[in-house]
């Protein structure tokens, strides 16, 4: 079976822009709905995709934080030269952590993180979410049992020395979090069981935001733009962008 590899996109011709950035071991698909629900009601979205996602795991171990945060930087450079000078930014669980970055390095017209951690998860726990997407990947492209177990060993060989400067990335993002002023919409699955859910009041008492809200997703897991209140999702976030103080 033939994996198609997931790409960039970019839809939409309206003035106001969306970067929206996906989390770790996801890739574009899992903001795609969101950017087409947006780009209906008016908004330019770009997604970018992340060095070492969407392709075969034992390229993702070889990438890290420094290489997706300069995709970030790039998508929102790639937005600004396409004539935006406002862009607000969405972005799930990593890319979260992504969207309060880029909330206090760069001006943006607002911030919605969606389930994103503000807590340290240990490298072990990291690991295993990863070894958990290599895993599944394999299955997808249609191996048998006995290949992925021989193709597991190997991965499992190779170091991920990326997983410690994962860990600093949240660490630095949570110490700056002060630093944000941006209008904030913290998002937050009450079923996420791949973070510790408390980042969300973390995230939204600690910004110092004179425009912010925070919404509990009562049926919802860690990938909430795919979860079951996904149309609810939309809506909402479409709702905040649509109280920004927009220039046109």
């Amino acid at each position: 079976m033939k994996i198609i590899t997931p790409k960039p996109f970019t839809i939409g011709e309206g003035k106001r822009a969306v970067l929206l950035l996906h989390g770790f071991t996801g890739h574009t698909a899992d903001v795609r709905m969101l950017g087409r629900y947006l780009e209906k009601r008016g908004y330019t979205c770009h997604a970018p995709l992340y060095k070492g996602h969407g392709v075969p795991p034992e390229q993702l171990v070889h990438t890290g934080p420094e290489d997706w945060w300069k995709d970030v930087m790039d998508g929102y450079e790639y937005l600004k030269n396409k004539g935006h000078h406002e862009i607000a930014v969405a972005g799930l669980s990593l890319g979260g952590v992504f969207s309060l970055k880029l909330g206090y390095n760069v001006p943006v017209k607002g911030v919605i993180p969606m389930c994103a951690p503000a807590y340290i998860k240990s490298e072990e726990v990291m690991y295993e979410g990863i070894l958990e997407y290599a895993r599944e990947y394999k299955k997808q492209e249609g191996k048998s049992e006995e290949q992925i177990n021989k193709e597991m060993e190997e991965f499992q060989k190779t170091p991920m020395q990326t997983l410690k400067a994962l860990q600093e990335l949240f660490t630095e993002v949570r110490e700056h979090i002060d630093l944000i002023y941006a209008p904030l919409f913290v998002i937050q699955a009450r079923h996420d069981q791949t973070i510790n859910t408390n980042s969300a009041n973390i995230i939204y008492n600690e910004a110092e935001s004179t425009i912010k809200e925070i919404k509990w997703y009562e049926e919802s897991g860690h990938v909430i733009t795919l979860d079951k209140e996904r149309n609810q999702l939309h809506e909402d976030i479409y709702q905040f962008l649509e109280k920004l103080d927009w220039e046109e």
